[in-house]
């Protein structure tokens, strides 16, 4: 789905914004960390927040990795799936241990945290040149 240069944007890039659909479906947008892998893109979330609730009600998404000076970005709409356990949440969970130094100093365990995993359905992209 995506190109090489989107994809060598977003696996440069670690900071994105994503917009989750509230209860009175008016949206909901966060800044957060993430890890773009294998063409999906996860974030780890405190079980209680907003975001999480929202997409266990709703698992539309819409994610924004972006910079200014030069502008470029990578806009995506899709659906996500909410992890707590098993060989994926496991395994993703040691790809953010290995990035960012704030999930090395508060590691987590199955069932304390949820990973967010982003499948893109949709995808435009501006900045990045023609390949």
């Amino acid at each position: 789905m995506f190109t090489p240069r989107e994809k060598r944007f977003l696996e440069s890039n670690e900071l994105c914004r994503i917009a989750t659909i509230s209860e009175d479906n008016s949206p909901h947008l966060v800044p957060v960390c993430y890890i773009f892998k294998d063409g999906f893109f996860y974030i780890v979330s405190d079980l209680e927040t907003k975001k999480v609730k929202n997409l266990l009600r709703d698992k539309r998404i819409a994610l924004l990795v972006d910079q200014y000076k030069p502008n470029k970005a990578v806009l995506v709409s899709g659906e996500a799936e909410v992890i707590t356990r098993g060989d994926e949440f496991r395994s993703i969970s040691q790809e953010f241990f290995k990035k960012f130094l704030w999930a090395r100093r508060d590691k987590w365990g199955e069932g304390e945290v949820a990973i967010i995993k982003v499948n893109p359905l949709k995808r435009i992209s501006w900045g990045l040149g023609k390949e």
